[in-house]
């Protein structure tokens, strides 16, 4: 909990439906910037999702207008006055928010981001993070550290491991807003859906995968963070050993019977 946070605020709130969990960053009042408070909330939620196997899916969204404006600059400048000039709070903060991000691949269950307004900066990382992307139409995205001679540099690795270099490069550079219909063109998000029900659409994407089989979305997701950082040999081999131990899971060896079955009759 920071200063800057009400006590008796839920920073993150989480509500579960049919093996969705919706956690929605509450803190509108600041453009649910990722305080210190906020970040500990998110790290405990995933923590926690990933030893949930009631939860298949996970949805994040946020109130108010604006998904996520970032870093708490004001909680930040406060740093400022420890002896360090901040220097040993900064390195933690940012720690924390890697660990955040890293931890949303690393979940056994997709996390959908549901974005409504601007997502910049660390929400802009926030979103790239994400396995899938939901936008509503006026949403819009911006690294614009560099505006204020604060790079985007940990934001730099979601958005160069989503965009090609010269995409991620302008937005980082320029510090332009990108609007929802070129952000899911560059790869940002995969749907963009009218204003406003980008948490509807990205609650029954979240649906549709429940209702898949919990042991071959985990294994699938799992694979595909795990070969992206392979050479190509390297990551055909590692595949391949995924998918054989696969077939011999249960749930492959119904799904496969029942499909042969439909074929034949």
């Amino acid at each position: 909990m920071t200063g800057s946070d009400r006590p008796s605020e839920d920073l993150l709130l989480r509500e579960d439906r049919d093996g969705v969990a919706t956690l929605t960053l509450n803190r509108p009042q600041a453009r649910n910037a990722l305080s210190l408070g906020l970040l500990e909330a998110l790290r405990e939620a995933f923590a926690g999702l990933s030893q949930d196997d009631s939860v298949r899916a996970v949805v994040l969204a946020a109130s108010g207008p604006a998904f996520c404006a970032g870093h708490d600059l004001k909680e930040m400048t406060g740093y400022r006055a420890e002896s360090d000039r901040g220097a040993k709070k900064f390195e933690e903060l940012f720690a924390l928010c890697s660990g955040v991000m890293m931890a949303i691949p690393a979940l056994p269950q997709p996390v959908i981001a549901a974005v409504e307004g601007v997502a910049t900066a660390a929400g802009c990382q926030l979103v790239a993070s994400c396995d899938l992307a939901v936008a509503g139409a006026e949403a819009r995205f911006a690294t614009p550290g560099v505006q204020i001679g604060l790079f985007c540099s940990t934001p730099m690795v979601a958005l160069s491991r989503n965009l090609s270099r010269k995409a991620a490069m302008r937005m980082l550079l320029t510090a332009e807003m990108t609007d929802a219909e070129t952000a899911r063109h560059l790869g940002l998000v995969n749907d963009v859906v009218a204003a406003g029900g980008a948490l509807a659409a990205a609650q029954a994407l979240a649906a549709g995968i429940a209702a898949r089989n919990p042991y071959t979305v985990r294994v699938g997701m799992r694979a595909f963070y795990e070969q992206l950082e392979m050479p190509l040999a390297e990551a055909y081999a590692h595949a391949g050993r995924v998918m054989a131990q696969n077939m011999l899971a249960r749930a492959a060896e119904e799904g496969i019977e029942a499909f042969l079955h439909r074929k034949t009759r």
